[in-house]
């Protein structure tokens, strides 16, 4: 597997403010990934569920901390759905950002 495709985790770290409220800070880590297609039964299955994946990237299980949003190229993506393959890997199903 090549990961040639570096993509920009964007996490949310909440932090109380002192004053009873919350502060969310926005991170940003770049780590290296595989872009793929999305599958035809994957597309299929999500349409149904009124969700519409549109690209795919795998990258390590370690360099994944649970971010919902993503950037590769200039644009953004909301992760929709992740999926753990062996420990080792993770898909990254994602949608346009809106």
């Amino acid at each position: 597997m090549l990961f040639r495709d570096v993509i920009d985790l964007v996490g949310v770290t909440e932090t109380p403010d002192g004053s009873g409220g919350i502060v969310e800070t926005e991170t940003i880590r770049q780590v290296f990934a595989d872009k793929k297609s999305i599958r035809q039964a994957e597309f299929y299955q999500a349409a149904a569920a009124g969700l519409r994946p549109e690209i795919m990237f795998i990258i390590r299980s370690v360099d994944y901390q649970d971010e919902r949003s993503l950037s590769h190229e200039g644009k953004k993506y909301n992760v929709i759905r992740t999926y753990d393959k062996n420990g080792e890997m993770v898909e990254l199903i994602c949608s346009s950002f809106t």
